[in-house]
Order: C-alpha cells, then sequence, then structure tokens
C-alpha cells in the first residue's frame, strides 16, 4: 500500500499550486480520501476530503472557496487544486484515506493509509 504525494513547492502570496497524490497496492475507488497539513509547531489540521461513492466534499473552514479535492479513479490519483494561497498555508501536506466523508465532517481513524508529505511554502 502506498500513497505519494507530490507538487509542493514554494509560491508567492496569491499563487496557485496543484498537489497530486497517486495510490497504489489497493482498490482506490472504494475508499474516501483526504488532505491534512501540518505547519511547523501546530498540530496537524485536516484540510479537505473527498468521498469514494458520490464525490461529497468536506473543507475545513480556513481554505473553502480556494482549495479544491478531486479524484480520477481510472488514474489511482487525487489532488488538492490551492488557489489564491496565503502565508498561513505554509505546512507539509499529507495525501491519506479516511473513513467517512458528508459536507460537514471528514472522519479519519487509525486504519488510514498516510502519504510521506509534500512541503508547500508561501512567501509574502
Amino acid at each position: 500500500v502506498q500513497l505519494q504525494a507530490s507538487g509542493g513547492g514554494l509560491v508567492q502570496v496569491g499563487g496557485s499550486l496543484r498537489l497530486s497524490c497517486a495510490a497504489s497496492g489497493f482498490t482506490f475507488e472504494y475508499y474516501a480520501v483526504g488532505w491534512f497539513r501540518q505547519a511547523p509547531g501546530k498540530e496537524r489540521e485536516k484540510v479537505t476530503c473527498i468521498s469514494d461513492s458520490d464525490g461529497t466534499t468536506y473543507y475545513a473552514d480556513s481554505v473553502k472557496g480556494r482549495f479544491t479535492i478531486s479524484r480520477d479513479n481510472a488514474k489511482n490519483t487525487f489532488y488538492l487544486q490551492m488557489n489564491s494561497l496565503k502565508p498561513e498555508d505554509t505546512a507539509v501536506y499529507y495525501c491519506a484515506t479516511v473513513v467517512r466523508v458528508d459536507s460537514d465532517y471528514c472522519m479519519d481513524g487509525l486504519g488510514d493509509y498516510w502519504g510521506q508529505g509534500t512541503l508547500v511554502t508561501v512567501s509574502s
């Protein structure tokens, strides 16, 4: 089982980045997935999730209207499009499977699979 995150980098305030997470070793289409982030000295934050079945999405208030999660089951890959980036978006971003997604919550659990993380730095 593997989740491989990519696409991080250095971007200026107001810029955009697209993260990708390639999945292998499990039946991707049957899993809800999400993006998390952790900034230096801060706790991990749940950013956004998407369900396996009907594409229901959840977004943290801090990213609503700026970030978009999507998935391509044919490619076993999901994405995070980040627009209007702010310095406070600077963090290591992790992709993971999650347990359940609804519009107002995303449930993760001990059995989830995790990627290795990709660093996003937003400079002012």
